[in-house]
């Protein structure tokens, strides 16, 4: 009797047994899993596109600022006399583009005719006159040295007339093509020259390009900065990651998209986040997130996107990642 008693037992201890493990197995899987992170905020070093030096700064350390805030001003006069002389040139260059678009005022081309005229007036009169001294010649009754004056000055006549003729014919067609794409080229050269005087100019002022906080102040007025050169690094308000890590056997709970909360030590209630990134590549976990039996674990990289950041998350705060553990 007692050996039945003990099979009996032992049947059930099993059947207990059996079911606690299959109830773990299928409850398992939805055991909320928590990952430890560190916040991520961007920085981005603001600088100057030109040189000069540095007039004023209008914001210090831990200043809040908005897109499109006044940071810093250079001392604008180099670039304003910069421009003057970009106006000038492109101004002249212009009416030159003008002038040749246009061609010849009518006025220039009648005088040129007129110009003309004269000339083959004055050609057919120095012809009769060799004509005639040619004539005496042969009687010989004109010296050699008339009849060559003659020469010389129907010859003279002639050129004259040929080159009239020339700049009138010039004129009446106007410019030459490659004359015109010339001054074209250079009245466009001139144009982006002003454009660029201008930019410039703008450039020597400093403004924030998002909403954020001063974290340093790298230089102060009077300064003789170089472009580029960092004045303010600015720390972003917005995008606020997450950085943190998986490992292989939770990948598919992490699946870009899945909405996550985000904890912190000093806030209860939680930032809502969404999981923006993961790592196609394992990795070994940084110390500063991994836990003692991780040392030499692989791990997956995840970016998590909190949607609703305020001033309290700071830059690599420790912080926990918590999803529910559906998948």
């Amino acid at each position: 009797m007692n050996r039945k008693y003990l099979v009996v037992g032992a049947i059930l201890v099993l059947a207990i047994a059996a079911g606690g493990y299959a109830w773990y197995a299928y409850h398992g899987r939805d055991k909320p899993l928590s990952l430890s992170g560190n916040v991520d905020i961007r920085e981005v070093n603001l600088s100057f596109r030109v040189g000069g030096r540095l007039k004023a700064l209008a914001v210090d350390e831990g200043a809040r600022i908005h897109a499109g805030d006044l940071l810093g001003e250079l001392d604008a006069e180099p670039y304003r006399i910069a421009l003057d002389d970009a106006l000038s040139a492109n101004a002249s260059l212009q009416a030159h583009k003008a002038l040749y678009r246009e061609g010849y005022r009518q006025e220039d081309i009648e005088q040129a005719r007129a110009n003309l005229d004269a000339r083959v007036a004055t050609q057919v009169n120095a012809e009769q006159v060799y004509q005639r001294q040619l004539k005496l010649a042969d009687t010989g009754a004109s010296a050699q040295k008339a009849l060559d004056d003659a020469r010389s000055l129907r010859d003279q006549t002639v050129a004259l007339t040929a080159a009239a003729r020339q700049q009138f014919q010039e004129m009446s067609r106007g410019y030459r093509k490659h004359e015109v794409e010339e001054v074209d080229a250079n009245a466009a050269r001139a144009a982006a020259q002003l454009e660029q005087a201008r930019l410039q100019l703008a450039d020597t002022r400093l403004t924030a390009p998002a909403d954020g906080t001063i974290l340093t102040r790298a230089v102060e007025p009077g300064s003789m900065l170089a472009a580029g050169s960092t004045v303010l690094t600015l720390s972003l308000d917005r995008p606020v990651w997450v950085r943190t890590y998986v490992g292989e056997s939770d990948l598919g709970k992490v699946a870009p998209g899945r909405r996550v909360k985000v904890y912190t030590d000093a806030r209860a209630q939680p930032y809502n986040a969404v999981i923006g990134f993961v790592s196609p590549t394992s990795e070994f976990t940084p110390k500063n997130v991994e836990t003692q039996d991780l040392r030499t674990a692989l791990m997956y990289r995840l970016r998590v996107i909190v949607e609703d950041p305020d001033a309290a998350l700071r830059q690599g705060m420790p912080v926990t990642v918590k999803l529910d553990g559906g998948n």
